[in-house]
């Protein structure tokens, strides 16, 4: 391929001298037979012991042979598109070959739209993250997106997405705004850079929530077109931002947020984290927006389809405007967005990473609502503590007088933390944390291995929320989820054993971006860890 890639760049012709070092052994009679059209041949053979001139009479590959690359391939070497682009603009036959896919679909890897099978994604039984995955593998094996690549738990950065964000400029809410919050995701940039031009403010959501809820984006002074297109870019975002308080008046206007698919009746799916939607929620409740406030999604063509109505949830949002390289659609949908925040949907853990949630949290507690978040196995009283005592908030109901920690100093461990430091280190799972690696896949020694599961081959792009979204739509309902993602794997722990063999069944037959996970009982994974060690057979995995 190397070869080949030189002699259409110019950079070799069919005379330039191949020369190869190799030991004598490797000297062999090859069959002129297993030699292909794009195999390279050598001029020059070195040996340790000869310097042999071989005068091939075969000619060298004349450049590409398009037939022979296949999708997979083009999708890993960015170079090989460009020259496929250059080929193809001079005429000649750049047809490819790849599984399973017609030479209409290969045709366009260049960014034109794939021939999606619309019916297939939108068939009865499929759930939000088939129609995820689908469109995912479709824009992948398309070559439908530009950096980042895979395009696999994002919001696709999808070819000629420029050209979607210029038809907002002719919409007559965009017209209207004066304050547009845009996702800050990478096919969105043009629609940041657009609303700085039209002088319009520009609000940006802080990356997954964790530090407030948005930024307003302030150009310096002159900006040029450089300077704003600077400004739209996620680092641009970084620099050049100013926090909006939760007690800041801020109306906004219009909003335009990312999509993995949508519907022409207004219907979203987004990449399955939630915060798109609980962004929404937590600006209705500061009072940022309305019902009535205009949503729009820039997308790929492909990523229109059908979305099942029983699919969307009460905290979804819907979109009014979706626009695409080729088209403008205007959803009229009848569906209403939702009106706040569904604190049922809430769990423990979003409470955790999301400060301003808690903050808003405890606003509608003031006003007399009913704030009660899902939580496993505990209070609201318990969860709202344990996230003030994370955030390093002070809780209300810490016992007075205690001396607290000064700024820029490591918090000093209590006498009871220091106790059970020392009771996990004397502990045989931590004496034999190295042994062949069998540690890591242990559960957590407070823990019934009887009741947990170990779940393995998780891929390592994998995030948490998603992969409970995962577990949930397989009606897997764990009372824990022990995430160690960056290793890939994780310990689910259920409350009774026909749980566990429940979970287990369902578990076999969970894919997780295409692969199966594997999964073992962690009650086996104590009692291999200790046959080991004497000597016996080990356990076989459940899966």
């Amino acid at each position: 391929m190397e070869w080949a890639m030189l002699v259409i760049m110019g950079a070799v012709t069919p005379d330039t001298i191949i020369v190869t070092t190799v030991h004598d052994c490797q000297v062999i009679d090859i069959p002129e037979e297993l030699v292909e059209s794009h195999d390279i041949t050598v001029d020059w053979i070195l040996t340790p012991t000869e310097v042999i001139q071989t005068n091939c009479q075969r000619p060298k590959p004349q450049g590409i042979i398009w037939s022979k690359v296949d999708a997979e391939m083009l999708q890993q070497i960015p170079i090989l598109r460009k020259l496929r682009q250059k080929e193809r603009a001079a005429g000649k036959d750049v047809q490819i070959k790849a599984e399973g896919e017609s030479t209409k679909d290969l045709d366009n890897a260049e960014g034109k739209s794939g021939e999606l099978d619309k019916e297939k994604v939108s068939s009865p039984g499929v759930t939000k993250w088939s129609i995820r995955q689908q469109i995912w593998d479709h824009i992948e094996k398309n070559d439908l997106a530009n950096f980042p690549r895979p395009v696999h738990h994002r919001i696709p950065n999808f070819k000629n997405a420029a050209a979607a964000a210029e038809k907002i400029t002719a919409l007559k809410p965009f017209q209207q705004a004066r304050f547009v919050k845009v996702n800050p995701d990478k096919p969105q940039e043009n629609v940041r850079f657009l609303i700085m031009e039209a002088g319009k403010t520009l609000l940006v959501p802080t990356p997954r929530l964790r530090n407030g809820l948005f930024n307003r984006i302030t150009p310096p002074a002159g900006a040029n077109k450089q300077s704003l297109r600077t400004c739209a870019t996620r680092q641009g975002i970084d620099k050049h931002s100013i926090p909006v308080g939760l007690d800041d008046m801020v109306k906004i206007d219009l909003v335009v947020c990312g999509s993995v698919a949508v519907s022409r009746k207004g219907y979203r799916i987004g990449k399955g984290e939630g915060f798109g939607d609980m962004e929404w929620a937590m600006l209705v409740t500061m009072g940022a927006v309305t019902p009535d406030t205009i949503i729009v999604t820039t997308v790929h063509d492909c990523q229109v389809i059908d979305i099942p109505e029983e699919l969307v949830e009460s905290h979804d949002i819907t979109v009014d405007w979706i626009l695409t390289p080729t088209e403008v659609i205007q959803t009229n949908c009848q569906r209403p967005k939702p009106q706040g925040i569904i604190w049922s949907k809430v769990d423990a853990e979003m409470l955790q990473q999301i400060p301003i949630l808690r903050k808003l949290r405890q606003k509608e507690r003031a006003a007399g609502k009913d704030v009660q978040i899902k939580a496993e196995g505990e209070s609201t009283k318990d969860v709202q503590k344990r996230a003030e005592e994370k955030s390093g908030e002070p809780a209300k109901d810490k016992e007075k007088g205690k001396r607290r920690q000064p700024r820029g100093k490591p918090r000093e461990k209590s006498t009871r933390e220091r106790k059970q430091k020392a009771q996990v280190a004397d502990t045989p799972n931590n004496q034999d944390k190295n042994s062949a690696g069998e540690a890591r896949k242990r559960p957590p020694q407070d823990r019934d291995p009887s009741l947990t599961l170990w779940v393995g081959k998780l891929p390592g792009s994998l995030r948490v929320s998603n992969f409970k979204n995962h577990l949930r739509e397989s009606n897997i309902n764990p009372l824990r989820v022990i995430w160690k993602g960056n290793r890939g794997f994780a310990f689910l722990e259920f409350k009774e054993a026909s749980d566990v063999d429940e979970a287990v069944k369902k578990l076999q037959e969970l894919e997780i971006s295409g692969k199966k996970v594997t999964v073992e009982r962690a009650k086996g994974r104590e009692e291999m860890r200790m046959k080991k060690a004497d000597g016996k057979p080990e356990e076989n995995a459940v899966n």
